[in-house]
């Protein structure tokens, strides 16, 4: 009786029906273009898929490597490092190496001190600094101007940015593959005076097409003329020809003539740095005073975003920036990495063009240069070629060369051959 009556009293009322969630509204995005292609290549268990999709060096065995100038940096750093904050802007030993590289250990401003330089978490947040810097702070058109194509991730980090997306034009399609220079050009002259605009400094991505350093200097005077601000993207920095010097060109140049410029660096693809997420975002000044104003508005944006970078990686490119032997090591490995990439572009095609015929011109397979190439494949037939031959890559025919190698080249160059032809 009395646990009845204890029951009774203390009954638990019923729960009501749960109200709709506060996220029943939100859409289902669409798949990232580049990371569905991994997903879909990972499902696969065809022993013939190849993934040419992803952005990552591959060695000739296909699996990702770790350059041995980075595993010498590891090994002279075991032991010795704490897991404290870095600043705000990052590790200086690593900014003031990371600018040396780019801007060159003779560079005036370098030497005067009047480059504001914040290490960054790689190239897409070094992007996506420079975004909110200058929506805050630019005194021209919110407005950048964009190759058409370019990297997919930079329409949005500027949009989220809060800066005005317009496109200019790149690239030539179809059977003249390669560099729309008059388009360009035209395109540039005609954009809204003092606006920004974004260089890829060498290695385009998607296309794999850059200007000639004799190109690059008509540009500036286009820019100059417009008053354009130049905002580089230098993702690849030595792993373009070869040579760090070569591929930090254009920046160069355009400083030399007086721009001021704005640029982001990332030390994944050149040093392996994947997941460790090493880059930098630099702007020149033209005082040491100006310089440190903006040093100090980087650090208002940087706070708020993730207060400090991730140490590991920095310290991993400063040690091998800052010993000459393992720097000089570390130059070697890149070039080498270009090297493969540039063998690679030979065998492909000589293999589409003199052993398997296939239809249409195939040189520009050999003129692109750096990771990535524009086939001139289309959307159907790089979806052919996944259906039916186990072959990964972006829909607009973008191929990583790195994923390229003596064991897949042949049945990789066979398939293009069977789709080019309507045979898959």
């Amino acid at each position: 009786m009395l646990r009845a009556r204890f029951a009774s009293k203390f009954t638990v009322a019923r729960v009501p029906r749960a109200l709709a969630s506060t996220w029943a509204g939100v859409p289902a995005g669409p798949p990232d273009p580049i990371l569905g292609v991994t997903e879909a290549f990972k499902a696969n268990t065809s022993p013939k898929k190849i993934n040419l999709g992803v952005g990552a060096y591959r060695d000739e065995a296909g699996k990702p490597y770790i350059l041995p100038s980075v595993k010498k940096a590891e090994e002279l750093l075991a032991g010795k490092n704490d897991k404290e904050y870095l600043p705000i802007t990052g590790l200086s030993d690593f900014t003031s190496l990371a600018a040396k590289l780019a801007y060159g250990a003779d560079s005036a401003l370098l030497k005067d001190g009047r480059i504001a330089v914040t290490q960054s978490i790689s190239g897409t947040g070094a992007l996506r600094i420079g975004g909110a810097f200058f929506e805050r702070h630019y005194p021209g058109p919110k407005v950048i101007y964009l190759p058409t194509p370019t990297w997919g991730n930079h329409i949005p980090i500027f949009r989220d940015s809060g800066i005005e997306v317009r496109r200019y034009r790149y690239f030539t399609p179809g059977e003249g593959v390669g560099l729309d220079w008059k388009g360009a050009v035209e395109d540039l002259k005609n954009a809204q005076e003092g606006a920004i605009v974004l260089l890829h400094a060498c290695a385009h991505n998607p296309t794999g097409i850059d200007p000639t350093q004799e190109q690059w200097k008509e540009l500036s005077e286009v820019v100059k003329s417009k008053k354009l601000f130049p905002f580089f993207d230098m993702a690849y920095q030595g792993f373009a020809s070869g040579d760090t010097t070569r591929d930090a060109f254009a920046p160069r140049y355009f400083v030399e003539q007086g721009h001021q410029i704005a640029l982001c660096q990332s030390f994944a693809k050149n040093m392996g740095l994947y997941g460790e997420r090493v880059g930098a975002f630099s702007l020149t000044t033209e005082s040491k005073e100006e310089k440190a104003r903006v040093d100090s508005q980087l650090k208002i944006i940087i706070r708020p975003l993730y207060s400090n970078p991730p140490v590991h990686g920095a310290r991993i490119a400063a040690t091998i920036l800052n010993d000459p032997k393992l720097n000089a090591q570390w130059e070697s490995e890149v070039k080498g990495m270009a090297e493969r990439i540039i063998e690679m572009r030979s065998v492909l095609y000589e293999k589409l063009t003199n052993e398997l015929k296939t239809p249409g011109d195939w040189s520009h397979i050999k003129s692109q240069i750096g990771m990535f190439s524009f086939t001139g494949l289309s959307p159907a037939q790089t979806k052919a070629l996944a259906e039916k031959a186990h072959i990964y890559m972006t829909a607009d025919g973008r191929i990583s060369m790195a994923g390229l190698n003596s064991h897949n080249v042949g049945y990789f160059a066979e398939s293009v051959d069977k789709a080019v032809r309507g045979q898959l």
